[in-house]
């Protein structure tokens, strides 16, 4: 049950990428669920921190080329962040398999 709940936490980034973290963190009384709660709900909020920077350099770039240029970096940081939580709910699942 500790990996299934564990691994639901990165795999929420399907179907609930905020909201299911918090809730399993909250709710959660074991340290290895609420870590990993933890670190997920860290790796599905970290795109959108990082979008605020790029956000400012993308509205205040002066060249078209600036702008996609900060647009495709955000949907790498995202995608990157996507894969992580996959691989990392498949590691859970695989632990004590």
């Amino acid at each position: 049950m500790r990996q299934l709940l564990s691994a639901l936490s990165y795999f929420s980034i399907f179907f609930a990428p905020f909201l299911f973290p918090i809730i399993i963190w909250i709710v959660a009384r074991d340290n290895y669920i609420e870590g990993h709660a933890k670190r997920a709900l860290f790796s599905h909020v970290f795109p959108f921190l990082a979008a605020i920077p790029l956000f400012y350099f993308f509205v205040t770039s002066h060249s078209i080329g600036g702008a996609i240029g900060y647009v495709i970096l955000f949907f790498v940081i995202y995608g990157l962040s996507f894969i992580y939580n996959i691989v990392k709910g498949i590691q859970v699942l695989r632990e004590y398999a």
